[in-house]
């Protein structure tokens, strides 16, 4: 993946992060009965998954 292209993405990933983890997506997972701890868990996993993603170099292969 060429740099330019990368550097979007990670951009991109950053402003889906924040808004994951804003307060009013908060607030409505931690309405719902033990909702928040796993919204917590699967949107962090979520981001630590593309974040994997977009930096594993391929060029090597």
């Amino acid at each position: 993946m060429n740099a330019p292209r990368r550097k979007e993405r990670l951009v991109a990933l950053i402003a889906l992060a924040t808004t994951l983890f804003t307060p009013p997506l908060l607030l409505i997972a931690d309405r719902l009965e033990g909702g928040l701890p796993l919204y917590l868990f699967l949107a962090w996993g979520v981001v630590i998954a593309m974040m994997a993603c977009l930096m594993e170099d391929r060029r090597g292969e």
